[in-house]
């Protein structure tokens, strides 16, 4: 009876062990469905005012499930690309319903996600010619608003820690772009960085990182995903190449798809599981689901 037993036992650690090293490569059907049954979290629209573009801005904020005025949040700002606002995750990608999900599956650190109108000008509307010089400068534009008016005004009136190892960024296409300008940019500020299928507005790899040791020790995680079918993967390849050369640890998610929000939900997905707790970087190559070799 007891050497049954302890068989038994030995099996089922064995089993738990494995499936604790295996890591999901991939979001599973139904991640960005409503479930029925399950908390959810809450989706708000601020006004803050811009004294970078002199006016009020919006962006739209969501607090977790279970979310309370007396507990301190990290917080992720999550960012649009070139034809979109503040409302382009909500419209195409639904963040509120795969960070509900992930919730409830106890795959997240709570955090607050904030997600801003990029195009930082005093007509920051979507309409029009997207393209126009004054539009695509206002992406750049972007990072003083979002350093000097965003990030105060949510310090300020949300409970959030306010050191840079509890604020992360990461976006879509022009916001990815943002994302690792801006992260990058700004170490003291961002330790997590994420860019999903980042467009050309990412800056050349020597200019992003040019202090590869810097980098290195400062960064908490660095994640750069697209789809292997995108016409503005060589972006996102560069970088790679470039970071791996100088050994800067990082993950690099290459994907079956293009350019659109199933790739960019998937990498919300996968990246947002990766904030705001310890990671183990010798798995950092283990997590794209194509050969990148």
């Amino acid at each position: 009876m007891t050497r049954s037993f302890n068989l038994f036992l030995f099996l089922f650690l064995f089993v738990g062990l494995l499936q604790a090293q295996q890591l999901e490569k991939e979001a599973p059907t139904g991640f960005d469905q409503a479930r029925e049954g399950i908390s959810h979290g809450k989706i708000e629209t601020i006004t803050y005012n811009s004294k970078t573009v002199g006016n009020d801005r919006k962006a739209t904020v969501y607090t977790p499930p279970g979310f309370s005025k007396n507990e301190k949040y990290p917080v992720l700002y999550l960012l649009h690309g070139i034809g979109g606002d503040e409302k382009e995750w909500l419209e195409g990608g639904h963040p509120e319903i795969i960070l509900d999900n992930l919730y409830a599956d106890g795959k997240l650190e709570p955090m607050i996600v904030v997600m801003p109108n990029g195009r930082a000008m005093k007509d920051d509307s979507k309409g029009g010619n997207i393209m126009a010089p004054e539009k695509v400068q206002a992406f750049a534009t972007f990072e003083k608003d979002l350093l000097d008016d965003l990030i105060p005004y949510v310090e300020e009136n949300f409970p959030v820690l306010t050191d840079r190892e509890n604020r992360a960024i990461a976006g879509l296409s022009m916001g990815g772009g943002q994302s690792l300008n801006f992260g990058l940019g700004n170490l003291d500020k961002f330790a997590w960085v994420g860019g999903f299928s980042s467009a050309p507005n990412t800056k050349e790899p020597q200019v992003l990182v040019p202090d590869p040791e810097k980098a290195k020790e400062m960064l908490k995680v660095l994640w750069i995903s697209c789809g292997d079918a995108d016409g503005l993967l060589r972006f996102s390849s560069r970088t790679h190449e470039y970071l791996a050369e100088n050994n800067v640890p990082h993950i690099y998610y290459l994907e079956t798809g293009g350019h659109d929000f199933k790739v960019w939900k998937n990498g919300l997905y996968m990246f947002s599981q990766l904030l705001f707790k310890p990671v183990d970087e010798s798995k950092f190559d283990q997590y794209s689901p194509l050969d990148i070799s």
